[in-house]
């Protein structure tokens, strides 16, 4: 599933549209991606309407229009948005296509879990505005931390980094990543981490995803070989600190990698 820089990358895989007016609406209206959604409405509010901006926040995307009509966009485990010439047909898995002038702009979703999200109004949607903050606020900071880990004490540490409430746009690769920089074991209640090991949990949060924002989000580059992820995945994965074996275990109901010798608690 695309975590927090991937998502960015996405997004920005539209900005070329921005200031463009929508001259054609393409859609798939009874497929699940548009749940909860009347699909007929976005092609009648969106047609003529211009692309005016575009934002990301954890694992969402939100696109505005003129005329105070917004599209939000989750990927769910296999959306892509992309740009085609213009004139594009869509094809079987292109469900959601904002055809321009000059390009087309494509939503891509073969597994259908992603999720397209449509509001009319002034001011951004509410579903948008709620959740807790950006990881790069202010506001995501040790007190917030305390606050969130105090209320989920009972849970495994690792599970509490995938809540989207708490932890926006962090993933299961993202969270190990996390975890493991931070030295600190994925099964660890969240109630029971000392107050050095919070320090390193905000203190991790906020340079992986600063660095992946870096990294993957300009040209989907991919992170240094000294991170976890090259190993995370394989069989006989080793830790990149001291190269012993990395072990695995589901955890929080998510597939775990962590090094034993380097996080002990």
């Amino acid at each position: 599933m695309p975590e927090l820089a991937e998502v960015e990358f996405f997004r920005k895989q539209w900005d070329c549209g921005l200031g463009q007016k929508i001259i054609a609406v393409q859609l798939h209206p009874r497929k699940r991606i548009f749940r909860g959604t009347d699909a007929r409405r976005i092609v009648d509010l969106l047609s003529g309407r211009r692309l005016l901006r575009s934002f990301a926040r954890g694992k969402q995307m939100l696109f505005e229009f003129s005329a105070g009509n917004w599209i939000g966009v989750h990927l769910g485990m296999s959306g892509k948005l992309r740009t085609e010439p213009a004139g594009f047909r869509p094809e079987k898995h292109d469900h959601f296509v904002l055809q321009q002038l000059q390009q087309a702009l494509v939503l891509r979703d073969a597994r259908l879990f992603g999720r397209v999200r449509f509001h009319h109004g002034r001011s951004e949607p509410e579903w948008w505005r709620a959740g807790g903050p950006d990881i790069s606020a202010d506001k995501f900071d040790r007190r917030f931390l305390n606050a969130f880990l105090d209320r989920h004490a009972r849970a495994p540490i690792k599970a509490i980094v995938l809540m989207q409430n708490g932890f926006a746009g962090i993933g299961n690769w993202m969270a190990d990543e996390i975890l493991w920089r931070a030295k600190i074991a994925p099964s660890v209640l969240a109630g029971a981490l000392s107050a050095a090991q919070r320090a390193r949990l905000l203190r991790e949060t906020r340079f992986v995803a600063s660095e992946l924002l870096r990294i993957i989000g300009p040209d989907f580059s991919d992170p240094p070989a000294d991170w976890l992820i090259h190993q995370k995945w394989k069989r006989k994965g080793v830790c990149p600190r001291h190269r012993s074996s990395l072990r695995h275990e589901t955890i929080g109901g998510r597939t775990t990698a962590w090094c034993p010798r380097c996080q002990k608690s």
